[in-house]
Order: structure tokens, then C-alpha cells, then sequence
């Protein structure tokens, strides 16, 4: 019965541990609100860079998750390079041991047992009785306090339970009893979602003595491999992008895992060497020590070869070759600006491919190809449409509100392009047949080219003027040749057939260069909106 109670009590101290990170992390990442967000973008100009703010800032909110959310944001976005946003997720491993210094200072080291519960008392009175920011911080220091409430009680717990637990069958000398250490660290991390959690029962479980030091570094490290399967259960459905981030975080931990087990045996004898028996006296620190070592050896052997190794993530995981809107991450959609900005890039990158058939469809008669390429180029746009009712803006948010205004005027018009190109083909090729119509055929087909070009460098003024002189030019030339095709069927110099398929024509272009010019301009006032 006596260890069926402690088994009971150590449940309920490590739910304790759980509930208190679970409401301390939630606050400090409310704290830090868009500061997260703003700082990971504003000092990520390299992986080694990212990899520090990764670090810092992962050590702040006590979450790597909410850091590398927010990098896969910023890369699904296209606001940072991939190799970029890997250094802050090789960064996060490191910032995400500062849990496990503050269990092992706070929790065993400077005990403060007797301060946990005035806390938790203090951090919901102060959440009860402010509001904002003031508030969150009372369910900061609240979720700190039962850190150790949970650390006290699974202490308590677990020194009932030392004849219950048999470590002894898990040896960390040999290499099977090394990988059942590791599959308990990976299960134990798998089950409770969390690493930190772990490390902190390991920790106890080390204080208590009912494991050795050798047999807590094999579980930590089979925790840090733990953490990758969320990762990969997060990219299911996801895109190339996420995939990718994914694929990163497994590889990466897994040749991490491998450097840890042969740091093991030399870091034990340093410290032997250094400070003959501290090792058992200081096994805590010894272990959260390691965690960080392994860690930072890790990620400052990777950050040299960071683009070669994002380079190898791509060859495994190709995109697609007419993903457009491979930027429309679903994750993206809890950050309303962010998933804004992917919608951004995905409207221009579309509109250069519209573009492009256009350019092929003033050239020749469409084949099957361009055909093919319209479809791919519908389904892209209705997925951004889908994309765009997504987003959910408040009123507040006047900025944002004008920048999905003129997505969705962009996208309307990038539609009606995308119909008189598929479904009125045969007018561009009428155009091409009435000599009369020759001037204004050539100056479209002319204008696409430097419009394009345009496009493509970023020049948006001039685009718009481009666009907007075009449309001009082809109103006034219609409205002259719709006044001498009417004179000439009146009087039997043409057929109805014929100079209705002429009026045709240079409606088709009238109604081309219009969507033109509206998509340059509400593409241009998109930009201004988003700052740039």
C-alpha cells in the first residue's frame, strides 16, 4: 500500500510540475507578446545569430515551442531564409535547459519548499485582483511556485520508492541498457508532451538516488530525441515548409543524441580529475550541466554548415515545381500579419505567373501545356481565396484591414485575368487577324514584357504607370475602331460575323490591360500597407 500511495503522490507532483510550466510558459509568452516575434526577425541575420536569439529568447518564455513556431512563421511567410531560421531552433535546444538549472538551484540545491506555496498564493491573487500585463505576471510567479510544489511532492514520492523502482536492470555500461535508457527518456517525453518535465523527474529520481548518474544522462538524452516526435506528428498534412523544419529538428537531435553518448564516459572523468568525488555530491548540476554542454557542442559543430545542411533538407524534401502557395502555412493563421505577409508573396508570386501565360497566349495559339499551367494557376488562386476567409482580423487592426482589402481587390482581379485567359483564349487570336487591331495587339504584347520586368524587380510605381498608360492607350484605340468597324458593316464592307468577333477582340484587350492596371495598383497599395 506504501508504495502504491507514493506512486500516487509522485503522479501527482509531476501533474503539479506540468500544470505550473504549462501556466507559467502561457504567461510568459503573453508577456512577451509580439516582443517574441519582432526580436527572433530583428537579430536573426545569420544562423549564428538566430541560434543566440533563439537561445535567449527560448530561456525567457521557458518555451523552445513558441520560439520555433515562430521561425517556421517567419520561413512559411517568406520573411527568413531557411538556413536562417534553422539557427534559432538549433538555438532553442540550448535555451530550453534553463529549466532544468533552475529544478536543480532552486528546487535541490537553495531549496525554497517553504516559499513555492506563498508564491502560488501571491501570483493568483494578483492575477484575481489586476488586469493586463500585471495579471499575467501574477500567473507567472503562480506557475513558478507549483514548479516546486510538484518538485517537493515527487521528492517526497520518490523516496518511498526506491525499493520499488529497480534501475539496476538498466545498466548504462553496456549498449542494450543504454538504448531501453533511451526509449524511456523518448516514452516519458512522448507521453507528458514535454522535455523539461523529464528532465525534472530525472533529476528527483537522481536526488532520491534511485538512479545513477550514468543511467540519468542515457534518459536525458533520449528526452531531447523525444521532443523530435511532436515535431514530426506537427508536419502531418503540413507543408513542404513545416516538413522541411521538421525533418531539420530530427536530424539535427539525432546527431546531437549520438555526440551526447560518447560525451558521457569523458565528462565523468573531468570531473573526477578536476574535483575528485563532487561528481556524487553535486549530481544535479553535474546532469543539467551535461544537458547544456551537449546541447551547445551540438549547435556550435552544426552553425558552420548550416546552409549545406538546409541544402540537404531541400534534396530530400523537394517542392513542388508549381507550388505558388507553398507560403500559406495553416500555422501561420494564429498570427493574422504573418499569415497577411504569405498571402503578400503568394499574390505577387501568382501574378508573375499569370503573366507568363499571358505572355505565351499573345504569342501563339494555346497548347496543351498552357492549358495545363491555367488549371494549376485556378487551383492556386481558389486556395488563396480559401487562405484569405481565414484570417481573422479585429477592428482595432486598421493597418492590417487596408492590407487585406487590397489582397482581396488583387485577387478578384487576378481571377478575372485568369478567366480571359482560359475561357476567351480565341479573342487574343482575333486580335492578332484584323490588321487594324495590329497596333494595339503589338503595344500589349510589347508592355507585358517590361511590365514583367518590372514586377519581378520590385519597381512597383513603375508598373503601375505602365499598366495604367497601357489601358489608356488601348481605350482610346478601341474607341476608334469600334466608330470605323460599325461605319464599315453598315455600309457591306464586312460581314456581322467578322466585325462582331472584332469588337470582341478589342474588348478582350480593353477588359486585359484594365485587370492589369487594377492588380499593379492594389498590389502596390498592399505594399505600402505592409511597410515596404
Amino acid at each position: 500500500m506504501l508504495e502504491l500511495h507514493s506512486l500516487m503522490l509522485s503522479a501527482g507532483g509531476l501533474g503539479l510540475f506540468l500544470l505550473g510550466m504549462l501556466t507559467m510558459t502561457d504567461s510568459l509568452k503573453r508577456l512577451a507578446g509580439d516582443r517574441l516575434r519582432s526580436t527572433l526577425f530583428e537579430f536573426t541575420k545569420t544562423p549564428a545569430t538566430g541560434a543566440a536569439t533563439g537561445a535567449i529568447t527560448t530561456a525567457i518564455v521557458q518555451s523552445s515551442s513558441a520560439t520555433t513556431v515562430a521561425a517556421v512563421g517567419f520561413v512559411g511567410a517568406g520573411l527568413m531564409s531557411f538556413p536562417n531560421a534553422l539557427g534559432i531552433v538549433f538555438g532553442a535546444n540550448v535555451g530550453t535547459t534553463i529549466t532544468g538549472w533552475l529544478v536543480a538551484l532552486l528546487g535541490f540545491k537553495f531549496s525554497i519548499d517553504n516559499l513555492a506555496l506563498p508564491l502560488v498564493l501571491f501570483g493568483v491573487m494578483l492575477r484575481l485582483l489586476s488586469h493586463g500585463k500585471l495579471a499575467h505576471t501574477g500567473l507567472a510567479i503562480a506557475g513558478f511556485g507549483l514548479l516546486f510544489v510538484g518538485i517537493e511532492t515527487m521528492q517526497l514520492a520518490m523516496v518511498d520508492m526506491r525499493a520499488l523502482l529497480d534501475f539496476s536492470q538498466l545498466p548504462a555500461d553496456n549498449f542494450l541498457g543504454i538504448l531501453k535508457l533511451l526509449f524511456l527518456g523518448v516514452l516519458f517525453t512522448v507521453i507528458t508532451q514535454s522535455s523539461s518535465a523529464g528532465v525534472a523527474v530525472t533529476l528527483t529520481a537522481l536526488f532520491t538516488g534511485i538512479i545513477q548518474f550514468e543511467q540519468a544522462a542515457a534518459l536525458v538524452i533520449g528526452m531531447d530525441i523525444g521532443t523530435t516526435i511532436t515535431s514530426l506528428v506537427a508536419t502531418i498534412g503540413g507543408t513542404v515548409g513545416a516538413k522541411r523544419t521538421g525533418l531539420s529538428h530530427v536530424v539535427y537531435n539525432l546527431l546531437t543524441a549520438i555526440l551526447a553518448l560518447f560525451l558521457i564516459a569523458p565528462y565523468i572523468q573531468a570531473w573526477e580529475y578536476f574535483a575528485p568525488g563532487a561528481l556524487i555530491d553535486n549530481a544535479e548540476l553535474a546532469l543539467v550541466g551535461f544537458h547544456t554542454l551537449f546541447n551547445t557542442i551540438g549547435v556550435m559543430a552544426i552553425l558552420p554548415f548550416a546552409k549545406p545542411f538546409a541544402k540537404l533538407i531541400k534534396t530530400l524534401l523537394p517542392e513542388k515545381k508549381h507550388e505558388h502557395t507553398r507560403l500559406l502555412e495553416p500555422q501561420l493563421l494564429a498570427t493574422p500579419e504573418l499569415a497577411l505577409t504569405a498571402v503578400q508573396n503568394t499574390l505577387i508570386t501568382l501574378a508573375h505567373a499569370l503573366l507568363t501565360e499571358l505572355q505565351r497566349l499573345m504569342h501563339s495559339q494555346p497548347v496543351g501545356r498552357y492549358q495545363a499551367n491555367l488549371q494549376q494557376l485556378q487551383i492556386e488562386l481558389d486556395q488563396t481565396q480559401n487562405y484569405l476567409d481565414r484570417i481573422h482580423l479585429k477592428q482595432s487592426d486598421f493597418q492590417l484591414w487596408e492590407r487585406l482589402t487590397s489582397m482581396i481587390h488583387a485577387l478578384d482581379h487576378l481571377q478575372r485575368l485568369h478567366e480571359r485567359c482560359e475561357e476567351e483564349a480565341d479573342r487574343a487570336e482575333a486580335s492578332k487577324k484584323f490588321p487594324t487591331l495590329s497596333k494595339a495587339n503589338q503595344r500589349l504584347t510589347a508592355d507585358l514584357v517590361l511590365i514583367k520586368e518590372s514586377m519581378g524587380s520590385g519597381k512597383w510605381l513603375n508598373t503601375v504607370k505602365q499598366t495604367k498608360e497601357l489601358h489608356d492607350f488601348i481605350c482610346q484605340d478601341a474607341e476608334t475602331y469600334r466608330h470605323k468597324m460599325v461605319q464599315k458593316m453598315g455600309q457591306g464592307e464586312i460581314e456581322a460575323d467578322k466585325c462582331w468577333d472584332a469588337l470582341e477582340a478589342i474588348r478582350w484587350m480593353e477588359r486585359v490591360s484594365k485587370h492589369l492596371y487594377r492588380i499593379s495598383y492594389h498590389l502596390q497599395k498592399m505594399l505600402i500597407n505592409s511597410g515596404k
